[in-house]
């Protein structure tokens, strides 16, 4: 199992991003309203699905459009060899509830916040 570990980007200066190789089981921690961004980069051969799912999602009440299934998790969909996907993480809360696991064996991922 990877865990995903957070680069703090809280103060001046540059710094060195952690990057964690996606394996079959990863894990990051989510810090609701701080801002955080999950970055994946593709540096394999060929194109790499990945889904960000929380482990007690499962509704979440929308507005106007009434119960949104969020038990399946994010799709961040199938990223392309040498292709990077920003993802920041708070519009997308509603499925990062309990043990977050991103898959995408071979992606590389990088946590950034404050």
């Amino acid at each position: 199992m990877a865990t995903i570990t957070k680069t703090s980007m809280a103060g001046p200066g540059a710094r060195a991003a952690t990057e964690t190789m996606l394996t079959a089981t990863n894990v990051l921690t989510y810090e609701p309203g701080t801002g955080q961004v999950l970055i994946l980069r593709n540096p394999t051969a060929g194109a790499v699905s990945s889904v960000i799912d929380g482990a007690d999602g499962t509704t979440f009440p929308v507005p106007g459009i009434g119960n949104v299934d969020v038990s399946a998790g994010f799709s961040v969909g199938s990223i392309p060899a040498g292709a990077v996907r920003v993802i920041p993480l708070d519009p997308i809360s509603a499925y990062l509830q309990g043990a977050i696991n991103v898959t995408g064996t071979g992606l590389v991922a990088i946590l950034l916040g404050a």
